[in-house]
């Protein structure tokens, strides 16, 4: 493909046709480079900060508390919220004070039980401190991310919060080649993988599922995102464009959607409101094909077969070389592309296509290296293109030098 088709795919506005539960991956349907999703309905929607205001009229809205209101996720939509009519009140929850002003701050640990002392008072609570990091060992996370659900899910019934918002991710559908693209928002779950961040995300899930016997009367919203891109966001899929070759798996087709962190909160502050509930997705329209990242990012393809990709990974990860499971490397390979279809009924768009978010994610990857998840000191990240076959499911170089300090600690 040209640099002046890759210029045309970018520059589309109007998306595809949508696609069927039928179109599976692979099946070479409908080129292009933001596809998928069906043509607006009607006129363009107006911001959502606005459409939030007319469903909440000024002053009048929730009074919404945010866990993690410090940093990340948790912190842009504390600064979006304390300035928008959605909220009648913010108040900004998190073990240590942010900067963000027009809030009220309460400090506390999500995992402790005292939470329900500081909901008083509030309508909706929206819960985003969740740990996917890389670098976490699994145990430590998955302990951290479903105690801290169970807290939230029980002290916000026990401070008759009316609604909690939890943000999980769409990684809760699994990916699989035969995965229909786009996946609808009811599609089943996957499955639990042990170790792996898309397996705490079902925990979470699970719990959301059986709150409404545990605590009636509270509302559950749960909202999946693409894979997320923005400031401060590290994520195995973000690392997976660190390498310096992409990794694909023989007779596979990936499927690439990202929703970018502001399209994110704009899409919590309609839930908020409640012009959106249940359990919905958010990303950008339609994907992009593999062929259509490489030519926007420059990089260069491996492609490896199945057998030996995630046997490999699955042996350093056993060894302690590579942070992500096998289970993890599903999402680098396969697709889980989905329709966001709750979303545009209620008249979201959204603000970024997946070529843009693509873009903001190559400037974040520069200065950084990283092989199967890990990322790589810079003396360790010479690598060659000769050598990037090998390099992208861990060399033996990095795996001697990890043993090495293995022995010397």
């Amino acid at each position: 493909m040209s640099t002046a088709q890759a210029q045309v795919r970018r520059k589309r506005t109007e998306p595809g046709p949508r696609t069927g539960r039928g179109n599976r991956a692979g099946s070479g349907d409908a080129r292009g480079a933001d596809r998928g999703a069906p043509p607006p309905a009607g006129p363009p929607a107006e911001p959502a900060a606005q459409a939030a205001g007319r469903v909440q009229p000024a002053g009048r809205g929730p009074v919404v508390a945010i866990t993690g209101a410090a940093r990340g996720l948790g912190h842009a939509l504390a600064l979006r919220l304390a300035a928008s009519p959605a909220a009648r009140r913010v108040i900004a929850i998190d073990d240590h004070r942010g900067d963000v002003v027009g809030v009220t701050w309460r400090l506390a640990d999500v995992r402790d039980p005292a939470l329900a002392g500081r909901l008083a008072g509030v309508d909706v609570l929206v819960h985003t401190d969740v740990d996917m990091s890389a670098d976490t060992e699994h145990r430590a996370r998955r302990a951290f991310n479903v105690r801290a659900a169970q807290t939230v899910l029980t002290a916000a019934a026990a401070g008759r919060v009316g609604r909690v918002i939890l943000v999980t991710s769409a990684m809760v559908y699994g990916a699989d080649p035969d995965n229909p693209v786009p996946l609808p928002e009811d599609a089943p779950l996957g499955l639990d993988h042990d170790g792996s961040v898309a397996g705490d995300l079902l925990e979470i899930e699970h719990l959301a599922r059986r709150s409404p016997r545990s605590h009636p009367g509270m509302a559950i919203t749960v909202v999946r995102p693409a894979a997320l891109v923005g400031e401060g966001v590290d994520t195995l899929i973000t690392r997976h464009f660190e390498a310096p070759r992409l990794l694909t798996v023989k007779g596979s087709a990936p499927r690439w959607q990202f929703c970018h962190l502001e399209d994110l909160v704009s899409a919590l502050e309609l839930a908020v409101t409640g012009a959106v509930d249940g359990a919905f997705a958010v990303g950008c329209d339609g994907w992009l094909e593999q062929d259509e990242v490489e030519e926007l990012s420059g990089l260069r393809r491996i492609e490896l077969p199945a057998g030996l990709t995630f046997g490999t990974v699955q042996r350093l990860h056993r060894i302690g070389i590579t942070p992500a499971p096998v289970s993890d490397l599903r999402y680098m390979v396969y697709p889980w592309v989905v329709d966001c279809r709750a979303l545009r009924e209620a008249g979201w768009r959204p603000s970024y296509d997946n070529a843009t978010v693509l873009g903001v994610l190559l400037k974040q990857r520069a200065g950084h290296h990283a092989v199967a998840g890990r990322r790589l000191p810079r003396k360790e990240a010479t690598i060659t293109a000769a050598g990037a076959t090998v390099a992208v499911i861990g060399t033996a170089a990095i795996v001697r030098a990890a043993r090495r300090r293995k022995r010397g600690s």
